[in-house]
């Protein structure tokens, strides 16, 4: 499997000759969707999901197809039976990849507004993407999707997620709001938790793909 780095919250998952794409948000370039077979999306932000840029990219493509918390789905209602439901628990396929979905609820952002539906993701038993929580699977996650900056979180909070679950590879994503000057904190702390553990845990440049 080939995962590459969409910008910001995005990943493209590709094995053999399937796609999928993750979280394909206003912070992500419209071509994030070329190729792609499914789509998945953790929940209604607009960093992880931009309805009209969806549209578009379901008209362009009449096989496309959507997997998404209750919430999203409702809202992309005009699409039919081309838009999925999952939840916690729910073991689907995919574009012939075999997905679990795990959590329920976005991190608390505000402590009087209560948190939006969000479902993360583990693909072909490979790679969890978590969306904006810090939700712990109960099997071994090898390769991790690693929220690294959002207003929902510290630098804290991602050690102790890194620490809990031991990947055995991570790359930041949720990175997208952070200069020059914050993306290089985080390839040092990053850089300071690969070289505590040995695990290959690093930031992709946007565009780049690793081999897992």
């Amino acid at each position: 499997m080939r995962l590459t780095k969409l910008g910001h919250a995005c990943v493209r998952l590709t094995e053999d000759d399937r796609t999928l794409v993750i979280d394909p948000g206003a912070l992500t370039s419209e071509d994030a969707f070329a190729g792609a077979d499914a789509i998945l999306i953790t929940h209604e932000h607009f960093d992880h999901f931009e309805g009209d840029r969806l549209r578009r990219a379901m008209a362009a493509d009449p096989r496309l197809e959507v997997w998404t918390c209750r919430p999203v789905a409702e809202g992309l209602s005009d699409l039919g039976g081309r838009v999925h439901v999952t939840g916690h628990g729910d073991a689907v396929t995919v574009a012939g990849f075999e997905v679990h979905v795990y959590g329920e609820k976005h991190e608390i952002v505000h402590p009087d507004v209560p948190p939006v539906d969000n479902v993360g993701f583990l693909v072909g038993g490979e790679v969890f993407h978590p969306g904006d929580a810090f939700t712990v699977p109960d099997v071994e996650i090898p390769t991790l999707c690693l929220p690294t900056n959002a207003p929902w979180m510290k630098a804290l909070d991602m050690y102790a997620y890194l620490r809990e679950l031991e990947p055995r590879r991570a790359y930041s994503v949720h990175d997208g709001l952070l200069n020059e000057v914050g993306l290089s904190l985080v390839d040092g702390q990053l850089g300071g938790e690969a070289k505590r553990t040995g695990a290959d845990i690093r930031r992709l440049r946007d565009g780049e793909s690793v081999e897992l």
